[in-house]
């Protein structure tokens, strides 16, 4: 089907599932789609360094305390020239100099291959290649490659892909800023074959339940070598989700804190018929491996799980749902629920709303507590064992849900910190089965915060919180001080889209502007950013809009 024909079919399928409001949001999605390619190609403008701002930075590795070799690793096999030329001059170009390109040839059977190789080896000592006498596949051969670094850290780059000239001055700045860093990735884009640069991944700090669902971290991945080492470099068998494989095992070892995020395109990824970036059809078999990296990661955490397929060949881990008990406190007069598998406690809303739940978690029985306001409606019949499936997940503090508009328009995903409103609702009037930005509608991923309206926790995390901080947030803002609570705890906020709640009536979050300003002093930081929205977004709203 052409694009336009693709277009129509979903205006009409929105049209006859929600009316003018689905058509709306879809008019909506493609006048942002628009607009955001508009934007992108106004900030790739205003990224290109002149000769003073590339002076600036070689003044600044100058007087950098720490100056680390950087060792990239290029696995290569029967690649175009002109691809792998470009691939291999985005190094030489670097502005950060002490680097070095590790290069293995994975029995190329193209003779341009070794002719250039051998002429880069000699012409460049800051470049060494080993050619393999047989084809071992892309672990195989990026092992080959990691067997030639001497540098302190690898960065992963692919035979047909190219890094920003300031990449590699990026990651050692951030190293210099926080020398414990053990794992770093960056920001990203899709180059093609004519140089024009589209599709921008502006991702969020690290977020684990995201990283299941998708590999978030991609390119640029940089790695401290010794690690990579002790976990026995690239698993053979895994080809075509190596990377992802290889950045869950690194995962395991080290702690959240260690693992930074630049929030700069450092990588372009080039879309040609054999990529990824290109059609996502490209390599289906990645797909199928990815799941046995993460199945087998969450086995080796001791995790109960399946691993299944979701939106786009992506992945949903499914936690098994248990006979754990559960009550249920519903927030309004007429709130009825008639939920025979668990206590159901009714809470008038009033001013004073963070007391008036505390006081109905004190009389909870139930091992998990799911708030629920009376004006949403649930899309499943499992929604309570969906919701409580997370809630029960050691790791993870609180779940938050799918919320829909009276509409059929998202109205949230989760919450966002920063900008004007302080508190603002992620995916906003994106279309009911939107994907979101970098598919984080469609997917069980992580946000600063999510809504007391559909939210989960075990009830020994919420007293161990000692409850809402209802002196401080009476009526607004006490689920996101939570939450906030529970990420200083260690614990993890999680947002999962397979449970759809739906507003019965016009809802709109109202925040006072004594507990707004009571938020950002108790959170300074995380109001100022928050590490779950890329600052390369727009802080108008929480609509992912590119700034440009």
């Amino acid at each position: 089907m052409s694009n336009g024909g693709e277009k129509f079919g979903r205006i009409a399928a929105a049209f006859r599932k929600t009316g003018v409001a689905g058509f709306a949001a879809i008019l909506r999605a493609f006048a942002r789609k628009k607009r955001n390619a508009g934007a992108y190609e106004r900030f790739v403008a205003g990224e290109f360094l002149n000769d003073a701002e590339r002076k600036k930075m070689r003044d600044e590795i100058e007087a950098f305390e720490q100056k680390p070799k950087i060792s990239v690793i290029l696995p290569v096999y029967n690649i175009d020239e002109i691809w792998l030329e470009r691939c291999v001059d985005s190094v030489r170009r670097q502005i950060y100099p002490n680097w070095e390109l590790c290069v293995a040839d994975d029995a190329s059977t193209k003779p341009h291959v070794r002719s250039f190789l051998e002429k880069l080896a000699a012409a460049e000592p800051r470049i060494k290649v080993v050619f393999r006498e047989e084809n071992g596949h892309i672990s195989a051969a990026s092992n080959s490659a990691l067997e030639l670094a001497t540098g302190e850290f690898c960065v992963l780059l692919d035979h047909d892909d190219e890094l920003a000239e300031d990449a590699l001055y990026f990651v050692a700045a951030e190293l210099n800023k926080f020398p414990d860093a053990r794992m770093i990735f960056s920001d990203e884009d899709v180059i093609d074959t004519q140089g024009n640069r589209t599709d921008p991944k502006f991702k969020p700090d690290f977020s684990y339940d995201l990283m299941l669902s998708l590999n978030m971290v991609t390119h640029l991945s940089c790695y401290r070598t010794e690690l990579l080492r002790e976990i026995g470099g690239f698993r053979i068998g895994l080809e075509g989700s190596q990377d992802y494989d290889l950045a869950l095992r690194v995962i395991e070892r080290i702690s959240p804190q260690e693992i930074r995020h630049i929030p700069r395109i450092l990588y372009h990824w080039r879309a040609v018929e054999t990529s990824v970036a290109a059609s996502r059809g490209a390599k289906p078999y990645a797909f199928e491996k990815a799941r046995v990296a993460i199945a087998d990661h969450l086995k080796r955490k001791g995790v109960e799980a399946d691993v299944i397929e979701a939106a786009d060949g992506l992945n949903r881990v499914r936690y098994p749902h248990t006979r754990a008990e559960t009550s249920l406190i519903a927030v309004g007069e007429e709130a009825h629920f008639d939920i025979e598998s668990c206590e159901t406690i009714y809470v008038a809303g009033s001013t004073q709303l963070a007391k008036d739940l505390n006081s109905a978690c004190e009389r909870a029985t139930g091992d998990v507590i799911i708030f629920v306001d009376h004006h949403l409606a649930p899309h499943t019949n499992d929604w309570l064992a969906e919701l409580a499936s997370f809630a029960l997940q050691k790791e993870i503090g609180a779940v938050g849900c799918k919320i829909l508009r009276k509409d059929g328009a998202l109205d949230e995903t989760g919450l966002i910190l920063g900008g004007d409103g302080v508190v603002r609702q992620a995916h906003h009037g994106y279309p009911e089965d939107a994907n979101g930005y970098f598919f984080r509608a469609g997917l069980i991923g992580n946000y600063s915060a999510v809504s007391w309206r559909a939210l989960a926790i075990r009830k020994e995390v919420f007293e161990s919180l000692g409850g809402f901080r209802a002196d401080e947030f009476p009526n607004d803002l006490f689920d996101v001080d939570m939450c906030l609570r529970l990420w200083q705890k260690g614990l993890r906020v999680a947002y999962t889209p397979y449970v759809v709640m739906q507003n019965t009536r016009e809802w709109r979050r109202e925040i006072s502007s004594r507990e707004a300003a009571q938020l950002q002093k108790m959170w300074p930081l995380e109001t100022a950013h928050d590490p779950f929205y890329n600052r390369n977004l727009s802080m108008d709203d929480a609509a992912f809009d590119i700034e440009g």
